[in-house]
């Protein structure tokens, strides 16, 4: 068996020609195959295959890899899907069976190639030469019964993810920032004898606001509608205007 590859030991010429295929891939990416590149292993390529409209992988999305030998492009690159999946030419242990990568693989086939051909299986399986016997033998037998699994397993392990409305985030983010801040309410304020402003976290408001804040205590004012009469002691005042007319 031939060993794996890295970029250190594939020879220049298949790198450069690799290079080339990528970036053609990722410029012009195949109906419903997104590939997945590391510049630092060429060896192992990774792509994320949609399930194809009117199969039971429809709505799934489907990552698989390609491992290079050292002899690439003279051997075939071996196909596992990571992704669980139930069809007839795919292993339980994610191995994919089909021609291409194996007794038809040609060293000038492309990834692009490959990548379509396993794309395609998700089509059409061929269950003559199965890998998963129960997939085949279903497939064979009751593809109602067939479509239900595949179905159910692209349900539970290949679900597309939704994205999260705008509006959500929008949402947590204001509730975020609100957390933790005091809620005032506060009715207007009238200008009318006998009304005052109502706040239902504040202290009477004729307290003086140096109660609160610690410092000397501030004078009333004397002018405006909103000023604030100061009580005054009789006793005081009797005492005083007795003073001014002796003098």
């Amino acid at each position: 068996m031939a060993s794996m590859a890295t970029n250190e030991n594939l020879p220049p010429t298949v790198i450069r020609q690799l290079a080339k295929e990528l970036k053609n891939l990722d410029d012009s990416p195949p109906e419903g195959i997104k590939v997945i590149v590391n510049d630092d292993d060429f060896a192992t390529i990774f792509a994320d295959i949609e399930g194809p409209a009117g199969t039971p992988y429809e709505n799934g999305i489907f990552r698989m890899k390609l491992i290079l030998s050292r002899d690439f492009p003279q051997s075939p690159p071996k196909g596992f899907f990571t992704t669980k999946i139930f069809h007839p030419n795919i292993a339980t242990s994610g191995e994919i069976c089909v021609n291409t990568l194996k007794k038809d693989w040609n060293p000038s086939l492309g990834l692009r190639h490959v990548l379509l051909v396993v794309r395609c299986l998700l089509i059409e399986p061929f269950p003559e030469s199965a890998l998963n016997e129960q997939a085949g033998k279903l497939l064979l037998e009751n593809y109602e019964e067939y479509a239900r699994h595949a179905r159910l397993y692209t349900s539970i392990h290949a679900l597309r993810p939704k994205n999260k409305s705008k509006s959500g985030a929008i949402s947590e983010s204001m509730t975020a920032l609100n957390k933790g801040q005091p809620h005032t309410v506060l009715a207007p304020i009238s200008t009318s004898t006998g009304t005052k402003a109502f706040d239902p976290n504040s202290q009477d408001r004729n307290a003086a606001p140096s109660a609160v804040s610690g410092g000397a205590p501030a004078a009333p004012r004397k002018d405006g509608p909103l000023a604030v009469k100061v009580p005054v002691d009789k006793k005081k005042m009797d005492a005083r205007k007795k003073s001014l007319k002796r003098l």
